[in-house]
């Protein structure tokens, strides 16, 4: 009975003939007594087995597929080599940025003002609220020291990108005084693969900046190789959940304020993915 019953949990429901995409505890009960393998089962005698065999067929996990693993390896090889030598190349006048935006964050204005932790109860925040517009945020991420770089919009458009490269990101280069910019990047239509470079070539040379600006382009569908998506995720958490901004304007000066002290304590991401793991990852498949 145990066997058979792990064997359910480990089968997926639809390949059973069941109208569901997860099992739970009730609907594996059920179908081992259609299968007439019990008559009947406890719950908590199923968790036990369960749990000794370390089975959640109710959990799943997501995974994004690498449809070409050497076209993959070949642009998070560069990358991956740029996280692990950051400081040192910050040293040798080469400083790292990933750049990306966070789009549509809406102003969101509660209907009633939160209410502060008490004794036994969390905070409490009203489900209703009213929308003020939404607005875009440019950021850039310094890999070497992890000082943060932002710039809000309107829009999300390649001149608003250029904006922020040339606003922001280009004169701290400057104010460092380092000779080589590298700019990691995903292959975001905002960023405009086909335009980027021919662009920045041409404004190093207008304005004569003692500048090298280098792209590093991340594969296709490799969110998680960009280290400014784990500073994304620690604004959100800290910042813009639960939402409570009187406008636009209000929501964009909370998250430069937050940057701004985000800074005073900045420090690396302590990055631990390197080449050697992602080869032996994609090994199988080269």
């Amino acid at each position: 009975m145990r066997a058979q019953a792990t064997a359910l949990a480990c089968s997926l429901p639809q390949d059973q003939g069941r109208a569901l995409r997860r099992w739970s505890l009730a609907e594996i009960i059920a179908q081992l007594i259609a299968l007439q393998a019990v008559v009947s089962l406890a719950p908590s005698t199923l968790w036990r087995w369960l749990a000794r065999e370390q089975l959640k067929p109710w959990r799943y996990h997501s995974w994004q597929h690498i449809l070409d693993p050497q076209a993959f390896l070949d642009r998070a090889r560069p990358v991956l080599a740029v996280y692990a030598h950051a400081q040192q190349l910050l040293q040798e006048g080469i400083w790292a940025v990933c750049v990306d935006e966070k789009t549509s964050i809406q102003a969101r204005q509660a209907a009633h003002p939160p209410r502060a932790v008490t004794s036994g109860h969390p905070q409490h925040v009203a489900p209703r609220y009213y929308r003020h517009g939404a607005l875009q945020l440019f950021a850039g991420l310094s890999v070497a020291d992890g000082h943060k770089y932002a710039q809000t919009a309107e829009r999300r458009r390649f001149v608003d990108f250029q904006a922020f490269l040339s606003g922001v990101i280009i004169p701290e280069a400057l104010r460092r005084g380092v000779h080589t910019l590298i700019l990691i990047l995903d292959n975001g239509p905002t960023h405009a693969p086909k335009q980027l470079q021919a662009w920045l070539a041409a404004q190093v040379q207008t304005h004569a900046w003692p500048l090298t600006i280098e792209v590093l382009w991340l594969p296709t569908n490799a969110s998680w190789l960009d280290q400014i998506e784990i500073w994304f995720s620690v604004l959100t958490r800290k910042l813009l959940r639960p939402a409570d901004f009187a406008s636009v304007a209000a929501l964009g000066q909370a998250i430069m304020e937050f940057v701004k002290c985000d800074n005073q304590s900045a420090k690396p991401i302590q990055w631990t993915y390197t080449v050697e793991k992602l080869e032996r990852k994609l090994g199988a498949y080269l």
